[in-house]
């Protein structure tokens, strides 16, 4: 008679709650067993004590008689420390993508990559930019400061107009709708 360890289900509808029995593999899932050995309630948390409970004497007494535990039930004993644990094996590739999908996504990647370093060109010569001029001595952006302040001060209404006058050579670059928009913080300042 083949014996197995399993799962007997019980419980209302969406409210699972199995027996750990011992049955012949020939009866129904749900019928006529041997010996019960514990209960599984998935419906508790995963740490919770109370989610697998199991007699594991009798379990190891069935396994030495030649009972052999369902799937379920030795990823169970493994982690009771009664088994090893099992070995998963890949069932199928089925879900993985075609050829051509895949050849797809490599095209992407390709292009995103190229993108990112483009992106990090102008960044790095930044940055060996920034160290020039930080070699420079520093005193000499601060008399420059100072004497812009007394400048800014005697002539506020003239920078908006040096501002237009830079803009207008640079206009063929830029749209025209930029210095409008400049002309109005000018205005608001």
């Amino acid at each position: 008679m083949p014996v197995r360890i399993r799962l007997s289900r019980g419980g209302a509808k969406k409210r699972p709650f199995y027996r750990i029995v011992v049955a012949d593999s020939r009866r129904a899932r749900d019928g006529k067993f041997i010996d019960q050995i514990g209960t599984y309630n998935p419906m508790l948390p995963k740490d919770s004590a109370d989610r697998v409970k199991m007699d594991l004497d009798k379990a190891k007494e069935w396994i030495a008689k030649g009972a052999k535990p369902s799937d379920r039930i030795s990823i169970f004993l493994s982690n009771l420390g009664v088994m090893e644990k099992p070995v998963i094996t890949e069932k199928t590739k089925k879900h993985l993508p075609k050829k051509k999908a895949q050849e797809r996504l490599a095209a992407a990647k390709e292009k995103e990559e190229a993108a990112k370093a483009a992106a990090e060109e102008p960044k790095a010569e930044e940055a060996e930019a920034k160290p020039a001029e930080d070699a420079q001595p520093a005193e000499e952006p601060k008399a420059e400061e100072a004497e812009a302040k007394p400048a800014e001060d005697a002539q506020p209404a003239e920078e908006p107009k040096a501002e237009e006058a830079e803009a207008k050579p640079a206009e063929d670059a830029q749209p025209a709708e930029e210095p409008k928009a400049e002309e109005a913080e000018a205005k608001k300042e």
